[in-house]
């Protein structure tokens, strides 16, 4: 009897062995690169970086890696701080369980956000005097210390997909020196809002109304604007910056380096009547550097310096 396999035979097994041996390989190829097919699990880790700092506050820039397969931060982010020094005294960082720490959350999902970053997005915000727009909030609101430095670090909210980021590494910044401005010297917005009238009830603020645009206010009227987050109106936020630098030009702070600012956020605003006591609105693209000018000055960064 022959050995041999007719034809039809032959060509049927060697298409099987070739089969085979194709499976295998391409098998073997994704077991030996697992990383290429890798399903992310996390959001990725965003960058964080030191700002300007001013007397009481510090700005961090928060971003959203970039490159191929990014995840941005569509849900936003958190920070948490703790001074360095209470820092290295507790051997590190107390538990994010702990109400003492301080810690901001920058929601991507809140209405108007601008927390939600895309891929190689970034945002700054600033830490001490924080911008309460919307999806922000904090359990620390109060300015920074002088001549003091912090420790942050930050992590990606989860989404329904993805779990929440890794933290970054601690980043190391530092608020500005002491500086002993005496009578001539500007307090924060959030120092006004805080400190109508003394212990003793006597009166704080040095006037009891304001003109803000061309429409006067009323102490209760500016109490109301202060307490009224800006949720994406650049109108509030400019008007909070701009009641604290007229009361602090009132209070006798050198007002050289405000007044120009002071008169275009003046001009700028008009006979818009801000929010809660009217409707007014503008845009945060047309009020952001007005504010940010104002904000320098209130907290010290410049004019006379800030109130120690």
């Amino acid at each position: 009897m022959s050995n041999e396999k007719d034809p039809a035979t032959k060509k049927s097994s060697l298409l099987s062995r070739r089969v085979f041996v194709a499976a295998a390989a391409a098998t073997a190829g994704v077991a030996a690169a697992p990383s290429a097919f890798a399903k992310k699990t996390k959001m990725d880790t965003p960058n964080i970086s030191c700002g300007d700092p001013s007397e009481v506050s510090i700005d961090i820039r928060v971003c959203a890696p970039g490159g191929t397969g990014a995840t941005g931060l569509p849900a936003g982010f958190s920070l948490q701080w703790m001074t360095k020094a209470d820092f290295d005294a507790n051997g590190g960082w107390i538990s994010s369980d702990n109400p003492a720490l301080c810690k901001a959350s920058f929601s991507g999902n809140a209405n108007l956000s601008r927390y939600n970053l895309g891929a190689g997005q970034c945002v700054t915000v600033k830490v001490g005097e924080f911008l309460f727009d919307s999806g922000a909030s904090t359990n620390c609101g109060e300015a920074l210390e002088c001549d003091t430095e912090y420790v942050f670090r930050a992590f990606g909210h989860a989404t329904s997909s993805l779990n929440r980021s890794d933290f970054t590494s601690n980043l190391l910044c530092s608020t500005l020196p002491c500086n002993e401005g005496g009578e001539s010297c500007t307090f924060t917005q959030g120092y006004w809002k805080n400190h109508v009238v003394d212990a003793d009830s006597n009166p704080i603020w040095p006037v009891n109304s304001l003109t803000l645009g061309t429409v006067n206010y009323d102490q209760t009227q500016l109490l109301s604007i202060f307490n009224t987050p800006a949720a994406g109106n650049g109108l509030i936020a400019l008007a909070h910056q701009l009641i604290a630098a007229k009361l602090n030009v009132e209070n006798g702070a050198d007002p050289t380096d405000a007044q120009q600012a002071i008169a275009d956020a003046d001009a700028l605003i008009g006979g818009l009547i801000i929010p809660p006591v009217g409707n007014g609105f503008l845009k945060p693209s047309v009020t952001s550097s007005l504010t940010e000018a104002l904000t320098d000055y209130n907290e010290g960064a410049t004019g006379p310096g800030h109130c120690n």
